[in-house]
């Protein structure tokens, strides 16, 4: 089998919220500077993590999710995306350990790290701690045998202090890569479904520079390289099955929503499309006025923000006609989340008030409190036919949330329906990862 030498890090944190994405920005802002050919993953169900390190390094970030995935296929995606890169940088999610349904270390961060044989840095938030931190530091070494975690970067910690926690932590086996001070570089926006965009943040380009100046300060970057240099080299997985015999056939045309509305989109699953022979065309509900172009077979609006921007959409008669004129002609439409929401009759906005939408779904969407469901599902047909694996994240409900597939929770007790699904329309509050359904949906986009 053929071996290909990869140098790699994982960057993990005790919880979410320690600083783990901005110190990793910082991360792969240096290695652009030191001209390194550099690739960037993101664990679990994340969109916006990859959009930021999209910005840096100027190409594709990808998920590694070992629910959506068996183990094989998440390593042989791995390897493939990083075939011509010199370094791979990993970016956890949530806590260290934490995986599916809360109780498990399936899917979690550790388990890409054992999946993809990658050394772990830990990023532990020491604000109002000091001599605890080796505590704690201690336990997540310990709490499994192989928690490949080799080294710390202590965040929101002053100099003086990391200096006097070195000999308490290096004790552990574990090295101090170093301490970030609180300071306004690594202040970044969030609001409800977490960090503001890229393109929403202020002079992001001069902040991202200062936050790259502010590590090199205060890491050691060079201790940080010959560890990622000390990973094994890459066996490289199980092939990831492309579409046989879309090679010859007449290219189909998908319109993809891409503007500050709709902006969640698994890069794997757009990938997915375009090795099953689907040309991506981009348009914008916001600010177009038409479809982009014709000749459209399918449209795809993905998540993102519609609440934000309700106003608008309804104010944009042109694009809306558009919509309902393609569902009349037949054009297919995958809807998620956001996307779904748009498709309904009325959509409540941010600012409380209530928009027309499209009308192709008879609902309207509203805010709720809190999250109405949230984390991994699993979806099954009323037949109970395992139709593909999902995530579900948002504030936002619906008078119709749909009743074609039953979602279940992994490892809880918890279901419900949801989706509406017809000949020409797969939409609901799921996003949907095409790999884990690829035959159900391809069938879907393929039927005339």
């Amino acid at each position: 089998m053929k071996m290909k030498k990869l140098s790699r890090l994982l960057l993990a944190a005790p919880c979410s919220g320690s600083g783990k994405t901005v110190i990793t920005c910082g991360i792969l802002e240096i290695l652009k500077r030191r001209k390194l050919s550099c690739v960037s993953f993101k664990c679990g169900p994340d969109y916006i993590d990859p959009m930021f390190h999209r910005y840096i390094l100027g190409i594709a970030g990808y998920n590694l999710d070992s629910f959506f995935l068996p183990p094989e296929q998440v390593k042989a995606l791995f390897e493939e995306k990083a075939k011509d890169a010199d370094m791979a940088v990993i970016e956890g999610v949530m806590g260290y350990y934490d995986g599916v349904a809360g109780i498990s270390t399936h899917a979690s961060a550790y388990e890409i790290s054992q999946i993809t044989d990658t050394p772990v840095v830990l990023v532990v938030d020491g604000k109002k701690s000091s001599l605890s931190l080796a505590a704690e530091i201690k336990g997540f070494l310990e709490y499994r045998p192989d928690s490949r975690i080799r080294g710390v970067i202590l965040n929101r910690t002053g100099p003086a202090m990391a200096e006097r926690l070195r000999p308490y932590l290096e004790e552990l086996g574990v090295c101090l890569y170093g301490a970030v001070p609180a300071c306004k570089e690594a202040e970044w926006e969030s609001r409800h479904l977490g960090l503001t965009l890229p393109g929403e943040q202020a002079r992001l380009r001069e902040r991202m520079e200062a936050l790259a100046d502010r590590l090199e300060s205060c890491l050691d970057v060079e201790g940080l390289l010959k560890l990622a240099g000390e990973a094994p080299p890459v066996q490289r997985g199980r092939e990831q099955r492309k579409s046989s015999g879309s090679e010859g056939k007449r290219v189909k045309r998908i319109a993809v929503a891409r503007d500050e509305a709709f902006c969640f989109y698994y890069q794997e699953n757009l990938d997915w499309l375009e090795d099953n022979g689907w040309k991506l065309i981009p348009f914008s509900p916001l600010h177009d006025s038409c479809l982009p172009c014709a000749g459209i077979s399918a449209i795809l609006l993905g998540g993102g923000y519609p609440e934000r921007y309700a106003k608008e959409l309804s104010e944009n008669q042109a694009m809306l006609r558009e919509l309902r004129m393609a569902e009349k002609q037949g054009i297919k439409f995958l809807a998620e989340c956001g996307g779904f929401l748009y498709l309904h009759e009325m959509l409540e906005g941010m600012d409380g008030g209530s928009y027309p939408m499209t009308g192709l779904i008879e609902g309207r969407g509203y805010r709720t409190e809190r999250l109405s469901r949230f984390g991994y599902i699993v979806l099954y047909d009323r037949q109970g036919r395992r139709m593909a694996r999902a995530h579900e994240f948002h504030y936002w409900d619906s008078t119709r949330p749909g009743e074609a597939f039953r979602a279940v929770k992994p490892l809880g007790d918890r279901e419900w329906d949801c989706m509406v699904v017809t000949d020409r329309m797969i939409a609901g509050f799921p996003h949907l990862y095409y790999a884990s359904g690829k035959d159900w949906i391809l069938q879907f986009l393929e039927k005339t």
